[in-house]
């Protein structure tokens, strides 16, 4: 619980960032870590407060126990907080970038606007945990003889590739990309996690006997039939890649993207992967428009900025939230309220109730972006009508589900009214024999965090119908 004062004492104190006209000069992470002395005093703040809704089913997925390794690194045992953090997320340094941290909004002290800096703490005991030394490859004494495929590399098949080689499992990892990490490497930007973080996870994860397999599209280069001959047990975990198709008047105009491709080949570009056989997708010297308001949106929103774009507009057909929410009514649960990204806070320009109508060109090149105000229903307001001057637009409004061309459709699994495969988050089980399925590809899209937790879940159930029984945790 930390220090038992410690929240009337010790004030709030989190990272800050570098000024936004330093940090759009590169793709380079941006946070300035607080130091250890600071970093223990923040977990002082934690208090004993009877239920802790932080670690409970409204604030982390995978029920970090982060009271406890709040209480450690106030006390400066940092190699007992390394191990009770690892316990129940096997990735702590990315959720620690990336995570929206939804324990924190849970937080009793978010009652008072001021919760514990927990995503603050989850990152420095991870960054310290590899700085000196203490995260090493688990290896497994004893091997089952049995083989597990592993479709897709992002957080969920990298945390059940994981668990399932520490329980003793011969475990391969199909990848379609030429590295590992999903939209972990491909799609989110630098500036938020730099990919060295994902290259030292495969690198511990091949020291525990997980074997790689990259330039490998199931359902393409290998039929899924072959796949699943040559295992005990197949684990789908290939994300929700399939856009939200808006269909708008226009889209066929030169300079209309998803922002997907967008991301993907900048992140390539940025990795040193050749994508000189690509259309070069570069918003240097133009106005761009961002269609959607999400966390994807925001990415090309700060990508934009680093290509140097002149400006960057983002239009959003949800009403401008509220400055505070009303924590009476809403806590501990995730409140809407207005957020501003580091992204965001670069300079765009953020349209609420904005209704695109259509995108306009001319000579075949988009010229602007038709929007209209909306009403209560997201419906256009007549004679609200307006063209915004862009020379790029990005599509970021989400995915519906996985690709079905390919893997899906060899495999015969059952879909869900959504279309994603069909299994349940008690064993995970397709409705094909000796078939898994986790993460967004069994969900939908959703945060890294729940990916983590599905493909722990995942693992364990595996685990436990290949051997009839487990010791991996739920």
């Amino acid at each position: 619980m930390g220090k038992a004062t410690g929240f009337l004492e010790i004030d709030r104190q989190d990272q800050k960032y570098l000024p936004a006209a330093d940090r759009i000069r590169h793709y380079r992470e941006f946070t300035l870590p607080l130091d250890d002395k600071d970093v223990g005093k923040q977990a002082a703040r934690c208090m004993d407060c009877g239920i802790p809704f932080c670690h409970g089913p409204t604030g982390c997925p995978v029920n970090n126990q982060i009271p406890d390794w709040n209480d450690l690194v106030y006390h400066d045992d940092w190699e007992e907080a390394v191990r009770n953090l690892h316990s129940t997320n096997n990735f702590p340094e990315f959720t620690g970038r990336i995570c929206p941290a939804p324990c924190e909004e849970a937080c009793t002290l978010n009652l008072e606007d001021v919760p514990v800096t927990i995503k603050t703490i989850e990152q420095a005991i991870a960054d310290k945990a590899w700085a000196m030394g203490w995260i090493k490859p688990e290896i497994a004494t004893v091997k089952t003889g049995r083989k597990v495929a592993v479709v897709g590399s992002g957080p969920a098949g990298l945390a059940a590739a994981q668990q399932l080689a520490r329980a003793g499992h011969d475990v391969h990892v199909y990848e379609r990309e030429p590295a590992a990490g999903g939209l972990l490497r491909y799609g989110i930007p630098d500036f938020k996690m730099e990919k060295h973080h994902i290259d030292r996870r495969v690198r511990q994860m091949e020291a525990e006997g997980v074997s790689f397999h990259y330039g490998v599209n199931i359902g393409v280069s290998m039929s899924f039939a072959d796949l699943k001959a040559g295992h005990d047990a197949v684990l789908l975990a290939g994300g929700a890649e399939t856009p939200r198709d808006p269909t708008l008047p226009g889209a066929e105009l030169e300079g209309v993207h998803f922002a997907m491709p967008y991301l993907v080949q900048n992140n390539r570009r940025i990795g040193g992967e050749d994508v000189s056989k690509e259309e070069p997708l570069l918003t240097t010297g133009k106005h761009v428009v961002v269609i959607g308001g999400g966390d994807t949106a925001s990415d090309c929103v700060g990508t934009s900025f680093r290509q140097g774009a002149i400006s960057v507009t983002q239009l959003d057909i949800r009403p401008r939230p509220p400055e505070k929410e009303d924590k009476l009514a809403i806590w501990p649960y995730w409140p809407t309220k207005m957020r501003t990204s580091s992204s965001q806070a670069e300079g765009a320009e953020r349209e609420f109730q904005a209704v695109t109508l259509g995108i306009v060109g001319k000579n075949g090149r988009v010229t602007g972006v038709k929007i209209a105000r909306a009403d209560e229903k997201r419906r256009p307001i007549e004679g609200t009508e307006t063209v915004l001057r862009a020379d790029a637009v990005f599509i970021a409004l989400g995915f519906t589900g996985p690709v079905k061309a390919g893997m899906i459709d060899q495999s015969g699994v059952e879909l869900d009214k959504r279309g994603n495969v069909l299994a349940t988050d008690r064993d995970y089980r397709s409705s094909m024999d000796k078939v898994y399925a986790a993460g967004d590809m069994r969900r939908g899209q959703s945060l890294v965090v729940w990916a983590i937790r599905e493909g722990r879940q995942a693992a364990r159930a595996i685990d436990e119908a290949l051997m009839g029984a487990t010791t991996l945790p739920r």
